[in-house]
C-alpha cells in the first residue's frame, strides 16, 4: 500500500467528529492535511493543535468559490493533492408529514452535491497523483430507522455514486470509495438542533446493543478505515463498513 507520509490530503468538515479525528490521525502519520469548516474559530483551533502538518481554511463546500479556495489552500500547503476525504455533511430527521422541499434540497446539497462538485474541482490534481476520493456513507443505508429517511436517502445516493465514479475514474487511476460508519458520537445531531450534547451521548450509548461487538464506535476507528482506503491501491468502488457489526441487524440483550 502507498505510505500516507508526505501525502497531501483534503478533509472537509475537519473541525469536529470524524473529520477532525481523520485530520489528527493522518497528520500524526506524516501527511500534509488541509481542513475546512464553516466555524472559523473551531477550524483554526483544531489546526493549531495538530501543528505544522495541518493547514486550515474557513470554507462552506456548498459554495463554488469556497471549494476553489479549499483546493488552492491544499495545493499551497501540500504541493499536490493525493486524497480528498469528503466528510462535511448535515443531519435531517423528520417524519414524512414534516418534510419540506426546502429542507430536503438543502440536505441533499450539503451531503451529496457539494461533495460531487468538490470532486470535480479536485479531479485534475487527483489524476496527477493517481489519488483517491473517500466519501462517508452511513449504516442507515442498510438498517432502517423511522424518521431518518432524508438523511438515509443522501447517504444511499453517495454509496451509489461511489460505484459509478469508481468505474468512470478508474481508467485515470483515481480510486473512489466510502466508509460506512456505525453509531459514533459526533456533533452532527447537535448541529442539526436535534439533541444537546448529553442527550446525544445517552442516545448513542443506548444503541450499543445494536452492534455485534456490543459497543458504539469512535471517530478514530473511522479514521483508520479512511486511512486504509487512501492507501489501498487495488481497492475501488467499495463501501467499507466500519460499524462494529451494526449493519448485521442484531440486537443483543
Amino acid at each position: 500500500m502507498k505510505p500516507v507520509k508526505e501525502m497531501s490530503v483534503v478533509v472537509t468538515g475537519g473541525g469536529s467528529g470524524i473529520g477532525e479525528a481523520t485530520a489528527r490521525y493522518l497528520a500524526s502519520q506524516g501527511a500534509k492535511v488541509t481542513i475546512c469548516g464553516r466555524r472559523e474559530e473551531r477550524i483554526k483551533s483544531v489546526a493549531k493543535e495538530i501543528g505544522s502538518n495541518c493547514a486550515w481554511v474557513t470554507a462552506d463546500v456548498t459554495k463554488s468559490t469556497d471549494r476553489q479556495k479549499l483546493i488552492e489552500t491544499a495545493l499551497a500547503h501540500g504541493g499536490r493533492i493525493d486524497a480528498l476525504v469528503s466528510n462535511a455533511g448535515n443531519m435531517e430527521r423528520k417524519p414524512v408529514e414534516e418534510w419540506t422541499e426546502e429542507r430536503l434540497l438543502q440536505v441533499f446539497n450539503d451531503n451529496v452535491i457539494s461533495g460531487m462538485m468538490l470532486t470535480q474541482v479536485a479531479l485534475p490534481h487527483l489524476v496527477a497523483t493517481e489519488g483517491a476520493v473517500i466519501f462517508i456513507g452511513s449504516v442507515y443505508t442498510v438498517r432502517a430507522y423511522p424518521g431518518a429517511a432524508p438523511y438515509a436517502a443522501t447517504k444511499g445516493a453517495l454509496e451509489a455514486l461511489v460505484k459509478v465514479l469508481a468505474t468512470e475514474l478508474g481508467p485515470r487511476k483515481v480510486r473512489v470509495n466510502a466508509v460506512r460508519p456505525g453509531a459514533v458520537l459526533t456533533e452532527i445531531n447537535q448541529r442539526a438542533g436535534l439533541f444537546d450534547d448529553a442527550t446525544a451521548a445517552k442516545r448513542l450509548e443506548s444503541m450499543a446493543n445494536h452492534h455485534a461487538v456490543g459497543r458504539i464506535g469512535t471517530s478514530l476507528e473511522i479514521a483508520e478505515g479512511i486511512e486504509y482506503l487512501i492507501r489501498a491501491e487495488w481497492v475501488t468502488g467499495t463501501v467499507l463498513s466500519v460499524d462494529g457489526g451494526m449493519g448485521l441487524g442484531v440486537i443483543s440483550s
